[in-house]
Formats: structure tokens, C-alpha cells, sequence
């Protein structure tokens, strides 16, 4: 598979976070109404996925772009004590740990060689100042949660009420205007090709994606995409995951994450139907360090595995349970 990077430009907030899975599922509506996007159409593509999928696709991630791209990845989600040195005393030990879980970001100098003793740990307000020069306005937060109030008027009254009528919040993410992003992708050349990934993507910016994209929410520009040569490390001993993932524990001696919960809903035209909603999912979120059994995996691209059975209005519905992945090298 060859492996790319994408460089997207939010242009509104998001109702729905920009993750591997939402973004391989959107990526499935259009190939659906465009069988040009993968060789042979989705449904053949679809029952080929479980065995050799056609493209595996990373969470979003800030970039810095300057002579060359620095990423900016989340923080493994290690113990703190593999991360950072504690202090001589409990205080001070209590003291450098507070300061240490705002951490919650590292830059790697050397682009997508992760080696934890030569990262650099920063918090959001760090991260803000490192992505400045791409700012068009000064920003403390990199990803900013906020409320967006929601009602419904009762024709007959002319105001809110009860029940369907209730008023109601939900939370939108919002970046700085000016902030770019980058996508991960595997992809399989026998099913596709970059060219018709971003064909796709490119219309997922322009019509929204996710939740409430229907009132302007979810809107990105592709503002550029290249290939990298994927990295391969001999000294690495794990794998740091890009998009959440079910895993196969029977590979791994060690796993590192946080779970993730994924409540699906399906899109498009079934999102108004009588069940639009997905059974849920238990993943281990992006982040996560999964330590194999054997230096022969790192040979494989990709871990995880394709999901089904999560959907009965539409059985045939999968998941992508597969993240990209980085070798890590951790301190012993």
C-alpha cells in the first residue's frame, strides 16, 4: 500500500470530529454514488475490505508547515512515569505531574520517527504559539469546544415548550482561522489511487461533514497531498496508532490506550430513517501504543480489523476498525 499525507484547511466548525473511522465511512457514501472512486464499485470493494482494505485512513492531526512539515501528534497514551521524569520529593513529584498532563501534544523533529526521548511535550497554549505564523487571529486554544443552543418553535404557539419543542445545546469544535491540518492514508493501488481519494475528500469539504452539516458545519478546503515514504525503524518496539482501532490482542504483549466509545449513526439518506443509529463500538482511541510479540509485524502497514454486524437497517454496513501506524521507539 502506499502511504500519503493530506493537507486540509477547516473553513467552518465540526459537529463531528474529524476521526479515521467517521472519515473512511463518508469516503464509503461517495464511492456509493460515484463508482468511478474505487475500481469495481463499493460493493465489491466492501466485501474485499476484511482481508485487504482499500484504504486505511488516519484522525486529523494540526501541522506545522515550515521548510519542511512538523507534525504535532497527541500525546501517547502511556503511563506519565514512561514520558516524563518525576521529581525527588512527593511535592514536587505532584507538583511536575499537574504540569505535565496539559502536555498533551508532542512535535517530533524528525517527521514520523517517533522516538520518546527526542520528542518535545507542549500544551495547547504551546501549540498555539508554535502555529501562530498560520493564524489569522490570536488563539490560547487550538481546538476550542463551544455551545451551540438549539430550538424548535411551536407553530401553534409561536414559541419553544416541552417535549420536542425543549430547547437544547450541543458542542461544536472550532480551530483558528488559518489552521491546517493533515490526513494519513494508506492506500491499496488496486482498488484506487490518491487522485480519486481526494476527488472525494474535495466534496466532503464542500457539501459538510459530519453532524449538522445540512446548517454549515464540517466545511474543509484540500489545500495539498504528497506521497511519504512509510516509516520503517529496526530499533522500534511499538506501534503508535493514528485512528481509533480494534486490535487483535492476540498480537501484542503489551497495549497502552484509552477507550473510545464510538455511538454510530448512519449518514446520508438513512440518517431520517426509522433507525439511523449504529450498535456501539468499544476502541482504543488514537494515541495508543500497542507493544507485538514479534519485530516481524512491523513489516504489515496497518493493524486493526474491519468491523460488521453494527448496523440493522443496512447489514452489510462495516466499520473501520484498521488505524495507519508509526514505530515507536520507547526509553527501556
Amino acid at each position: 500500500m502506499k502511504f500519503y499525507e493530506i493537507i486540509i484547511q477547516p473553513t467552518s466548525g465540526f459537529g463531528t470530529a474529524l476521526k479515521g473511522d467517521t472519515i473512511f465511512g463518508h469516503f464509503c457514501w461517495q464511492a456509493g454514488y460515484d463508482s468511478e472512486l474505487l475500481n469495481g464499485g463499493i460493493e465489491k470493494q466492501i466485501n474485499l475490505y476484511f482481508e485487504k482494505p482499500f484504504a486505511v485512513f488516519s484522525s486529523a492531526m494540526p501541522v506545522i508547515e515550515k521548510d519542511s512539515n512538523h507534525y504535532v501528534f497527541r500525546r501517547p497514551h502511556l503511563p506519565l512515569s514512561m514520558l516524563f521524569k518525576g521529581g525527588k520529593d512527593k511535592k514536587e513529584r505532584l507538583k511536575i505531574t499537574k504540569e505535565n498532563k496539559k502536555r498533551i501534544w508532542m512535535i517530533n523533529p524528525k517527521g514520523l520517527y517517533l522516538n520518546i526521548s527526542s520528542v518535545n511535550f507542549i500544551d495547547d497554549e504551546e501549540l498555539c504559539h508554535e502555529l501562530s505564523g498560520s493564524f489569522t487571529e490570536v488563539s490560547e486554544e487550538f481546538m476550542a469546544v463551544l455551545s451551540q443552543p438549539h430550538n424548535t418553535i411551536n407553530r401553534l404557539t409561536g414559541t419553544t415548550g416541552t417535549g420536542m419543542f425543549a430547547p437544547y445545546t450541543r458542542e461544536n469544535y472550532y480551530f483558528p482561522i488559518g489552521s491546517k491540518l493533515v490526513l494519513f492514508v494508506l492506500i491499496d493501488t488496486d482498488a484506487t489511487d490518491i487522485e480519486r481519494i481526494v476527488k472525494g475528500l474535495k466534496r466532503m469539504g464542500v457539501w459538510g461533514f459530519g453532524r449538522d452539516a445540512s446548517i454549515g458545519m464540517g466545511r474543509f478546503a484540500v489545500c495539498s497531498y504528497e506521497e511519504l515514504k512509510f516509516p520503517d525503524d529496526e530499533n522500534a518496539s511499538g506501534c503508535y496508532t493514528l485512528a481509533p482501532s480494534v486490535p487483535d490482542s492476540d498480537l501484542f504483549k503489551k497495549t497502552y490506550y484509552n477507550p473510545f466509545v464510538r455511538f454510530g449513526k448512519h449518514g446520508d439518506r438513512l440518517a431520517n430513517g426509522k433507525n439511523p443509529f449504529k450498535n456501539p463500538i468499544i476502541m482504543a482511541d488514537e494515541a495508543a501504543v500497542f507493544i507485538p510479540k514479534d519485530q516481524s509485524f512491523f513489516k504489515k502497514q496497518y493493524i486493526g480489523k474491519a468491523l460488521t454486524h453494527v448496523s440493522k437497517t443496512m447489514p452489510e454496513t462495516v466499520v473501520q476498525g484498521y488505524t495507519p501506524y508509526l514505530p515507536i521507539i520507547l526509553e527501556q
